[in-house]
Parts: C-alpha cells; structure tokens; sequence
C-alpha cells in the first residue's frame, strides 16, 4: 500500500465549552499547519451525535468551509464508537482508487452538553432495536460480557481494576487526555461508584468531547499504511455464539494481518478500543497477541507498559483518554502514527517502533476495524 500518515492533529479531550464545529476546526487547522496547507482533494470526516437548533447538523460542508476546503470532495460517514476508523478506511480505500492525492480526515464529537439520560438513549441507538426497546445501555450489556469473560477463566475483579490503572497512568503522560496527570490507585477503582456490576463508574469510559484530524497522502513515510480490517458480528448479544470473544475483531485482524502481509508476532504495540475494562482483556487475545483467558496475566506482570514486551494504549486508551464517541478510532489510528513518527512526547513507547495496530469497536462489539501502520513499507 502506497500510503501514509504526514500528521496528526487534535483537540484535547475532555469536557470542553466550545461547540463541535469548533473542536473539528481545532484538530483540522493543527493537523492542516503540520503538512503545510498543501491542497488537498478530499475531506472524509465522521461524527455520531451531531445535531443543531433544527436537526441533524450539515457537519461536512460547515467544517469544509470553516477550513478553506471548499474545493474538495467531501465523504461523511458513521459506525457508532468506530466512525473514526471507518472515516480513516474510507480515505484509504478512496485514495487507493487513484483518484484522490491528498485527504483530511476528521472524527469529532460534542457529548458532555447533553444530559447523560439522554446520551445513553441516543449511544443505545447503535444496539439492536429489541435491546434497545427493552431499555438496555451500553454499560449494561458490556457488564454481562465482563461477568462472563471473568467467570470463564475464574478471574477476580482486580483483573480489571488493573486495567483502568494502566490506562490512567498512560493517560497521565498525554497532554490531550480527559484525565492527563489523573492516575488512580487500585483501591479507588475497586471502591468506586456501582454501575452494572462487576463494572464499576472507573471501568468504564467518559462522556467527553473532542476531536482528532489526520492528513493521508499518498507515499511512504514512518507510518505508513501496511494492511486493515474490519468484520461484522451478530449485532444483538443473545445471537452470538461465544460472549468472550468478539467476532468483529478476529476477522477484522485476520484480514488486517493478511493485507499486510504479516505475522500477530510481528506488531510491537497495539491502540485498543478499552470502553470498557473487559473490553482490553478480550481485544489482546482476539488480535492473538495473547492465548484466550491470558491477558490478565500481561496487565500483572507489567508486559503492557511502554518498557514492556507488549506496549498496550500508550495513550491511555478509551478508559484514560476520553470517549467522544466518533473520535476514538481515529484518535486510536493517530497515536499510533505519533509513535511510529516518534512525535509522542511523553509517551514514546521505550523501543522506538516499527509496526503498530490500532483496534475500534462500534457498539457492543458489531463492527470492529483493524488498522496496521509500519515504516515505510516495512
């Protein structure tokens, strides 16, 4: 593949006063600076929730317009918690169709202006209408997933305390992280709020809003496209075969694995869709990074620390970074060309990298995409 990555740009997650328009044009105008305004012919940007005083939002043309792109082509897309990968794919696939030289792509979303009953409603529109008629939320059935990933392998609920500790401590070093300089003990995780257990208020992600934008263009470079992914599961929970697993990513990884021409062994770091403690847990053993009921085990003995021998969401994942719903695939895709680029500050992973994999997950596991990004061709 005769792409690559040339920026990254982002607004830093969080609960932020400014609207959506103006968190899109923040991360745009920075990843815009970074490769020089050079003229770009299409713009492929992604939200969820957008909506102004009389509707859905005109997310695209506003945006194109608030930052000169008038010109350009302009794709928008949608797939829930995964809409910035899928906004990231699409300028792949179109770019790889010759047409295009030079795309923007932009993931933002606006959430913490809006009461969470009327979020978890409108998050619960990308499950399956039985579910969601029946009152069923995100963190709802993400707690049955967990209970029985932790009953199959006899795990204690420390194993996913560990988890949000891990990604708060890499959360503390990112600058543009919901909860940079925010670590948490084990003990205040293990005591915090109820919400479905075992998942308690610090398992799970937060309403937060953001935006990433990265420039693709065509060329090698440090991070540049070497294969993706992405795979369908049965969207209603009661229809899958196996709860501790995710279908969506074993066949989004094997695809991704296979276009790049690699080897699980091969990928050095990994970005992955954390909305949930659980979620870290399952996502390391369907990418095979791990055998099924081992992940615990890498959280325990440290090996997904930056040092370690497996660097697991350096940037602190969905738990630590913040969830604005549509920018965290991309944000996910960006910080693995940050590392690969070696433009991660902070949170440079120990080893300088050469092949890193971002993960994003839309819903309760329906839709997941892979994405593989390596130097120059590697």
């Amino acid at each position: 593949m005769n792409l690559h990555v040339t920026a990254v740009g982002y607004s830093r997650f969080g609960k932020r006063t400014e609207g959506l328009l103006d968190l899109a044009s923040e991360a745009g105008t920075a990843a815009l600076v970074q490769s020089g305004r050079k003229p770009f012919d299409l713009v492929v940007g992604g939200t969820m929730l957008a909506h102004g005083p009389f509707g859905p939002e005109a997310f695209l043309p506003r945006l194109a317009e608030r930052l000169g792109l008038d010109a350009s082509s302009g794709l928008r897309v949608e797939a829930a918690s995964a809409t910035g990968a899928m906004a990231f794919h699409t300028a792949v696939l179109a770019l790889e169709s010759g047409r295009f030289e030079r795309a923007l792509v932009i993931a933002a979303e606006k959430m913490t202006d809006r009461p969470t009953a009327v979020l978890s409603k409108e998050l619960a529109a990308s499950l399956h209408p039985s579910e969601a008629a029946s009152g069923a939320t995100m963190p709802a059935l993400a707690s049955i997933v967990g209970q029985r990933y932790l009953e199959r392998y006899e795990l204690p609920t420390s194993a996913i305390d560990r988890v949000t500790v891990h990604a708060r401590a890499m959360a503390a070093r990112n600058p543009n992280a919901h909860f940079f300089s925010k670590p948490v003990p084990e003990a205040e995780v293990a005591s915090s709020r109820p919400v479905a257990l075992p998942l308690r208020l610090l398992h799970c992600s937060a309403i937060s809003d953001g935006a990433v934008a990265i420039v693709l263009e065509r060329g090698t470079g440090p991070a540049t496209v070497l294969g993706f992914g992405q795979g369908f599961d049965a969207l209603r929970l009661v229809d899958r075969l196996d709860l501790t697993s995710f279908t969506a990513t074993r066949i989004a990884a094997q695809r991704a694995y296979e276009s790049a021409h690699l080897t699980r062994k091969e990928i050095e770091f990994v970005e992955v869709h954390d909305a949930f403690a659980p979620f870290a847990l399952i996502h390391l053993e369907d990418l095979g990074l791990c055998g099924p009921g081992e992940a615990n085990q890498w959280y325990e003995k440290g090996w997904v620390r930056p040092d370690g021998r497996l660097p697991v969401n350096p940037s602190g994942g969905v738990i630590g970074r913040g969830h604005p719903i549509a920018a965290s695939g991309l944000a996910e895709i960006g910080e693995v060309a940050l590392q690969l680029r070696g433009e991660a500050g902070d949170r440079s992973i120990s080893k300088p990298p050469r092949i890193g994999l971002a993960q994003a997950v839309a819903g309760i596991g329906a839709q997941n995409f892979v994405t593989i990004l390596g130097r120059g061709g590697s």
